[in-house]
């Protein structure tokens, strides 16, 4: 009566190797890595660097582009200040890659109020770790959908206030008449 038990991990499942978010330097703003494919802090510095210079020269303001680099596919986008990334295996999907950057990004701009740039990043940097938190799990990919990131993110957010993605109109009615009534007791 043997029963097959497969192993559904990280072979099956799409999964990313990391995700970065660099500045127009190449200097880190937010960084997440899922694999030991860079065992030290050099590694990955390097391989910030490198894919960096690689894809510096393009033009991804406009629309995502992808890249083979050292054995690695590279999905990326560049807004004002930032460069986001998507590194994966070669074997990987390039449309579940572009899907997982454009949610990334697409939650950035959520949470950081279409103010996409890096000094707010840098000042909301807990918020966009959370998103790389809520897109992928020990580099399995969770969730692509911009709007659930953002508004997981939202819900997490440590220090408990709301960002505008979770405040329904009626929240914000209630808040507003609350102020007011506040007002009108004093």
């Amino acid at each position: 009566m043997g029963h097959e038990f497969r192993d559904y991990s990280k072979d099956s499942c799409p999964s990313v190797k990391n995700i970065l978010l660099l500045d127009s330097e190449g200097k880190r703003v937010a960084v997440k890595y899922f694999s030991d494919d860079w065992p030290t802090h050099a590694a990955k510095l390097a391989f910030e660097k490198s894919v960096f210079t690689k894809t510096l020269k393009t033009n991804a303001r406009t629309e995502a582009e992808i890249t083979m680099f050292d054995g690695y596919l590279v999905v990326y986008k560049f807004i004002h200040d930032l460069h986001f990334f998507v590194t994966a295996g070669d074997d990987e999907n390039e449309l579940i890659l572009a899907s997982v950057l454009q949610g990334f990004y697409d939650a950035v701009t959520l949470l950081l109020r279409n103010d996409v740039e890096k000094r707010t990043a840098l000042e909301n940097l807990d918020l966009i770790l959370l998103c790389i938190d809520e897109i992928a799990d020990g580099g399995i990919i969770l969730e692509t959908d911009a709007n659930v990131i953002a508004g997981k993110v939202a819900t997490n957010a440590v220090d408990g206030a709301v960002p505008f993605s979770e405040q329904t109109i009626s929240q914000a009615l209630a808040t507003a008449r609350e102020h007011l009534a506040r007002s009108l007791l004093k």
